[in-house]
């Protein structure tokens, strides 16, 4: 089904000569400024035309039936024979344009395109294309050797596609055949030339045309002339805008030129891009057979897109009652299996039918610029949308920090709670041992002063005895009894003392564990406080060595009137000896005093330490009191922030739906403006034809005419005044800003 191809692999392909020169009429008008010698060409090829549709009857019932019949002879040959002349005029006529072709493009560029329309003889299409798409002396053929040495980062795409571009093709259904290797060539130097677009799936069908009319090296600048010159590179982009231009053009023709179809297209959800995406992409190669995607790509290679939109629209029109009746896979159904085999026949009455499609080249350009403008509203609506969903996941950032922030606060709070109750819990032990040590010290103070109070009547007994010098034996063991009392005494002293001493050496380490003060003035006046009573201690202590020396000179003197005393009776020495024990029991004496004012003076330095724990005590109460306060605060803080964040969010719905409001009313009011111009415009046409018809038929007298005549003047500058008016843009009463927090 393939067109022959005037190159090296013409072999390879063949057509139906008579689907590919059948040339419909041309219109009254085209032949006004050909040559005598073409309007005489074009005149025999019109009867020459009309000579074969009759003969191709019975062509087709003699090669069907295979009759002997004289007038199937007949037929025939008259068939052939003026296929034959067909061809040859054809041949002529386009060998005279390719050989004039600058001269012709630029004199009769109309009847150039009427001749296109009609098909390109398939002998001169290769050359024709290249002509059309000024592709004949590109600089790029010579570098397309070095391309093919080089390695594309799409060619692993290529070749899983290659096999899937005309698959019943008789130039590529083979693996690894000539086909498919010139076309891998093409599509990977492409992607060289071009790496932004790189490799596109649908473009292989172009590429593959191209190849089945002309070598690689041609076909290759035909490619990159299209890409270039007829806007399918911006169709094969990455983003592919163009293509989302050419649906929103297409849709807009449809809700015009076809108003029921576009709204049963609408109500079924069928978008225009589920069905005319690959018209736009491969030019009809992929929905027609080839004969008449072919006639579809001259027109293509002569007028551009327009040929798309012509026949996409021709297609709608023709099956319209169809697809109207039919839900969305019926219509899908439709398009895939119906419409391409509607016009098996010939792609005439299809080219007749689409260049009756009514085209405005001003209102496509007018579409574009609305659909930029949709397209750069939606763009700015995303940056805002963008926007705003940074600062809600910052706001979201904000409030879980300021969540683990008071879950912090509140770990504190709940950690000072706990070494609050510790604290108290060691003060109260604390204070139980202080209490304790008070006990005790005062029982050791009772004992001492019963000491005291014993070693006085000592003395006196004593002094009584050195009066009446007469010592009994009862005398002396109440005096030793007295001294085993003293002995126990001072032993239950010493214990008691260890005993306050090693607590006094545990509440110096739980005091050094404590915080350090932070309020300067309460330590000074602690400190203060402190310092006295150490001076005061001082004091005491010093007092207490004091009479502990005056002792120990008593106690030499005691030593030096008793040397001379040892070889008295034993009664005598007796006596000594008791003296000298109850002189050693006073130093004793002298020594636990001293020790009980230091244990004092440790109880007075323990004191104070409670009273700076307590202060501490005091202060964390305050700081967990005020981490409660600031908890509080950020609790409220972020209710206010969500709150401040859903008032946000009600106020960007608001304002998208006022916005769509608006741009509902613009387009109402453009409407009413349009349909205004049309309504004066048709007045205006009307008042014209009457001041015609009045001129014409010379109804009116001279001055009744003249005054007639300016009345409808004066009311056509009105009427223009007011289309004028009318069609300036209204503007909006207030921009659509977007909304910000």
């Amino acid at each position: 089904m393939a067109s022959q191809v005037a190159s090296p692999s013409a072999s390879l392909h063949t057509t139906s000569s008579s689907t590919t020169l059948s040339t419909p009429a041309l219109s009254p008008s085209s032949p006004t400024q050909l040559s005598p010698d073409d309007l005489e060409l074009l005149a025999k090829l019109e009867e020459q035309n009309r000579l074969l549709e009759t003969d191709s009857k019975s062509l087709r019932s003699v090669n069907g039936s295979r009759r002997n019949s004289g007038s199937s002879l007949v037929s025939s040959s008259s068939a052939s024979s003026n296929l034959s002349h067909l061809e040859e005029d054809s041949w002529i006529l386009w060998g005279r344009i390719v050989n004039e072709w600058e001269d012709v493009r630029k004199k009769k560029e109309k009847q150039v395109k009427e001749l296109v329309r009609k098909g390109i003889p398939h002998h001169f299409r290769a050359i024709v294309w290249q002509l059309l798409c000024s592709a004949q002396s590109m600089p790029i053929k010579d570098q397309y050797s070095e391309l093919l040495k080089m390695t594309s980062p799409c060619e692993k795409l290529i070749r899983r596609d290659i096999a899937r571009t005309y698959p019943e093709h008789d130039f590529f259904k083979e693996k690894d055949s000539l086909g498919q290797e010139v076309l891998f060539n093409v599509m990977k130097a492409y992607s060289l030339v071009d790496r932004e677009v790189g490799y596109c799936q649908g473009s292989a069908f172009i590429v593959g045309l191209l190849l089945m009319q002309m070598p690689e090296e041609e076909a290759f600048c035909v490619f990159v002339k299209l890409m270039q010159d007829y806007r399918l590179r911006e169709l094969f982009k990455p983003s592919m805008a163009e293509l989302g231009l050419c649906m929103y053009q297409f849709e807009c023709m449809i809700q015009e030129h076809l108003p029921e179809l576009y709204v049963h297209f609408q109500s079924q959800s069928f978008h225009t891009s589920m069905y005319a995406s690959s018209w736009f992409l491969t030019i009809f190669l992929t929905t027609f057979p080839l004969p008449i995607a072919t006639r579809i790509f001259d027109i293509f290679m002569s007028e551009g897109l327009e040929i798309v939109f012509r026949v996409g629209l021709a297609l709608l029109q023709m099956n319209q009652a169809e697809l109207l009746q039919l839900d969305m896979e019926g219509m899908l159904q439709h398009f895939q299996k119906v419409i391409p085999h509607q016009f098996d026949s010939g792609p005439d009455k299809l080219i007749q039918a689409s260049y009756q499609v009514k085209y405005n080249a001003k209102k496509m350009k007018k579409l574009e610029k609305e659909y930029t403008t949709i397209k750069t509203k939606e763009m700015e609506e995303q940056v805002e949308i963008k926007r705003l969903r940074t600062e809600n996941r910052l706001l979201k950032q904000r409030i879980e920090t300021l969540e683990k922030e008071s879950a912090s606060l509140a770990d504190r709070l709940i950690q000072g709670q706990v070494t609050r109750a510790q604290e108290a819990e060691e003060n109260y032990l604390i204070k139980r041992e202080l209490a304790t040590i008070k006990q005790q010290s005062d029982e050791a103070i009772t004992k001492l002063e019963q000491a005291e109070n014993t070693i006085r009547e000592l003395q006196h007994q004593q002094q009584w005895h050195k009066c009446s010098s007469r010592y009994s034996e009862d005398f002396v063991l109440q005096l030793e009894k007295e001294l085993v009392q003293a002995r126990l005494s001072e032993a239950e002293s010493h214990c008691a003392l260890k005993e306050m001493q090693d607590k006094v050496l545990e509440m110096e380490k739980r005091n050094s564990s404590l915080p350090d003060e932070e309020n300067v003035a309460r330590l000074q006046e602690e400190l203060i406080a402190v310092k006295l009573r150490e001076a005061e201690a001082l004091m005491g202590l010093k007092e207490l060595r004091q009479q502990v020396k005056d002792l120990e000179e008593h106690w030499q003197r005691h030593l030096a009137r008793t040397t001379g005393r040892w070889k008295d009776p034993p009664r005598k020495n007796t006596v000594n000896e008791l003296q000298d024990e109850l002189m050693t029991v006073r130093l004793r004496e002298a020594e636990t005093q001293a020790e009980l004012k230091e244990t004092k003076q440790r109880m007075m330095e323990m004191e104070t330490q409670s009273q700076i724990n307590n202060n501490h005590l005091r202060r964390a109460e305050q700081e967990v009191t005020s981490l409660q306060g600031k908890v509080q605060y950020l609790s409220a803080q972020n209710k206010g922030l969500v709150a401040q964040l859903n008032e946000a969010k009600r106020r960007q719905a608001e304002i998208e739906c006022k916005s769509k409001e608006e741009v509902m009313a613009v387009r109402l009011r453009e409407a009413d403006r349009i349909a205004a111009v049309a309504e004066l415009q048709q007045h205006i046409a009307e008042l014209e034809i009457q001041k015609e018809e009045g001129k014409i038929q010379g109804q009116l007298n001279n001055s009744d005419s003249n005054q007639y005549i300016r009345e409808l003047k004066d009311q056509i500058a009105e009427l223009h005044h007011e289309s004028a008016t009318d069609q300036m843009p209204e503007r909006p009463e207030r921009l659509l800003r977007p909304a910000h927090f």
